[in-house]
Formats: C-alpha cells, structure tokens, sequence
C-alpha cells in the first residue's frame, strides 16, 4: 500500500485542524497519517477531503484510529457514544461526504510494516508483524484494541480516561522504529521518542493538534515494502 523507495512524510493526529494539515500535505512525498483525522478542531470535514484527494492523487493513506473507526460505526449506524465531537463532526458532512467516509474507514488498515517501520495509531504488537489487520468496522479483538488504543491497565483515571501503559513498546524488535499517535507524550512540543528493552524504538507524533496542541509530522526516506 505504500510503494517502495517513495520518500514519506508520516503525520500525527489532526483532530479537524484543516490548516496544519493543508501545510502537512504541501509535499510531494507520500503521507502516511496515523489516525483519528476528525472530532475536536475546526474542519473535520476540509481534512477528510484532504485526506481523499491525497488518496485519489495516489499520494497517501491514512492508519484508522479510535475516532476514525467511531465515527465509521455511527455513519455505518450502529451504537456509538455520541459525544460532542462526533456530533460536531456529522454536522459537517454532507451526503457525499458521508458515503466516501464510511468507504475508506472502512478500508482503512489497523497497521501497516513496511520495511523495518512500522505505522500503527495507538500501540504496536509483534502479531502485527505477521497477521493482517481485521475489518475496521468488526469485532474489537484484542490485537485491533491494541492498535485503537494502544495499552491500558483496565483503571480509569482522574479525567476519565483509561489509564494507558507503554510496556508495549518493549516488545518493539531491535532496529524497528514503529510510528504512532494517540497517546500525547510529548512534554515540550516535539514527538515523543521512547527505546524498549528489546532495542526497539517508539516514536509518538501526537502533539495536540485540534485540542490546543499543534500538528507534528516526520520525513523519512525512500524504504523497501
């Protein structure tokens, strides 16, 4: 899915921040975005077209994410907790935009490895490496909650959310680098890097955009599939 040798420009959460992510895309490398594109920021529905036309250009795809695969159940129909970011996010869809949506989250890969990387938007495990991702809209097995949401101990903390671990990142192969989101780990500003026991690296590119943060992406050379 990703043609071999191309150089990448690999780009975090965005959360509706159409400008950041119009600035992202200003490249002629191939984009690699690791999830959760809507909710929270201004224009979920500029960055989905974006993020289409990169797509029909042959110019990029996208990791599915928590939000992404949230919002595909609810435009699919099914049960969702319907929050006041995916209500903000449906507002702007129009029907087109809806049909196209649902289509391409519903394609969307949970992990992709290519070469001695690997893209994932929440956190990565070894399976990865040889099983192909489920359907984005099934059954949450517990390698595609991996890949949602990454770690988590099964406490909830102070703010609500689930408490979330990284010993995943241990499991990391030496020489691998895995790409992912999700997580804002960064304290100042940059994406956060994180080495496991294994000799594996981690790199977090979730930096706030569309929550008060800003937009973080990485370019990475021309690598074999």
């Amino acid at each position: 899915m990703i043609p071999a040798g191309v150089p990448l420009r690999v780009v975090g959460d965005v959360h509706g921040d159409i400008r950041a992510f119009r600035a992202a895309t200003a490249t002629d490398r191939f984009v690699v975005q690791l999830g959760d594109l809507s909710d929270h920021g201004p224009d979920s529905a500029g960055v989905l077209r974006t993020m289409f036309t990169l797509m029909d250009q042959g110019r990029g795809l996208f990791i599915l994410g928590n939000h992404d695969r949230k919002l595909g159940r609810a435009l699919a129909g099914q049960a969702v907790r319907m929050d006041a970011a995916l209500q903000s996010t449906l507002a702007q869809l129009d029907d087109t935009l809806r049909e196209r949506a649902l289509r391409e989250i519903n394609n969307a890969p949970a992990w992709l490895a290519h070469g001695d990387i690997a893209f994932v938007h929440g956190g990565f495990h070894p399976a990865m490496l040889s099983e192909p991702p489920p359907p984005p809209l099934g059954r949450v097995d517990p390698l595609l909650s991996r890949a949602l949401f990454g770690e988590t101990t099964g406490r909830m903390q102070p703010d609500g959310y689930p408490e979330r671990v990284l010993r995943w990142v241990d499991r990391i192969p030496a020489g691998m680098t895995v790409y992912c989101g999700h997580d804002q780990r960064s304290t100042d500003g940059r994406p956060y890097r994180r080495t496991g026991s294994s000799g594996g690296l981690a790199i977090f590119l979730d930096t706030g955009a569309g929550k008060g943060g800003h937009l973080s992406w990485i370019d990475l050379p021309g690598a074999d599939g």
